[in-house]
C-alpha cells in the first residue's frame, strides 16, 4: 500500500477534525491538526495574527519525516488558499507519497452556523473562530479545482463519510 498524505480541508465547522480523528481510528496514520500546532505557537507567545504561514510550515516539516518513514499522514487543515495547498503537494512530492485531498462542506448555512457557534475547543489555548470569522474566511476561500473527494457533512453522517474516504484512498 502506498504511503499517503491525506489533506482534509474546508472551512471551520464543516467536520474536518471529526472526520480526521475517525479516519485515523479506522486506518492508522499520523494525525496532524493545524489547530493544535497553532495553539502551541500561541501558548508560546506568538501573535495569533502572524502564525498562519508558520503553522503550515511546521506541519509540513513534521509531516515530511513521517511520510519518508512510510507512515501515512492525515492533515487536518483549512487550506483556504493555493499557497497552503501547494505546501501539501510539495511535502507529498518530496516524500514520494501519494496526496489525496478530502474537502468537507456544510452547504446548509443554518446548520453550519449552529456548529460554529456551539463549538468548544478541545485544545488548550486555542480559541475557536466566531461565525463572523468563518464568514470572512468563506469570502476569501479560493475554490478548489484539483482532484478531490467532496463530502457533504450535513447530508452524510460520520460513518458514511469515513466509508467514502476509505474507498477514495484505496483507489488506484
Amino acid at each position: 500500500m502506498a504511503t499517503l498524505l491525506v489533506q482534509i480541508c474546508g472551512l471551520p465547522g464543516t467536520g474536518k477534525s471529526t472526520l480526521a480523528r475517525a479516519l485515523v481510528d479506522r486506518r492508522p496514520g499520523v494525525l496532524l491538526r493545524i489547530d493544535a500546532i497553532e495553539a502551541a505557537l500561541w501558548r508560546h507567545g506568538l501573535d495569533p495574527a502572524t502564525t498562519g504561514v508558520a503553522t503550515y510550515g511546521v506541519a509540513h516539516a513534521v509531516a515530511l519525516p513521517q511520510l519518508e518513514r512510510g507512515l501515512s499522514v492525515v492533515a487536518d487543515a483549512v487550506s483556504a488558499v493555493e499557497a497552503a495547498r501547494a505546501g501539501w503537494r510539495g511535502t507529498a512530492a518530496r516524500a514520494g507519497a501519494v496526496l489525496r485531498v478530502i474537502e468537507t462542506i456544510c452547504p446548509d448555512p443554518i446548520e453550519h452556523r449552529r456548529r460554529v457557534e456551539t463549538r468548544v475547543s478541545d485544545l488548550v489555548g486555542f480559541v475557536v473562530p466566531t461565525w463572523q470569522q468563518v464568514e470572512a474566511a468563506a469570502a476569501t476561500y479560493e475554490p478548489r479545482t484539483d482532484d478531490r473527494l467532496v463530502l457533504d457533512t450535513h447530508r452524510d453522517d460520520v460513518a458514511t463519510c469515513v466509508d467514502r474516504i476509505v474507498d477514495y484512498l484505496d483507489r488506484d
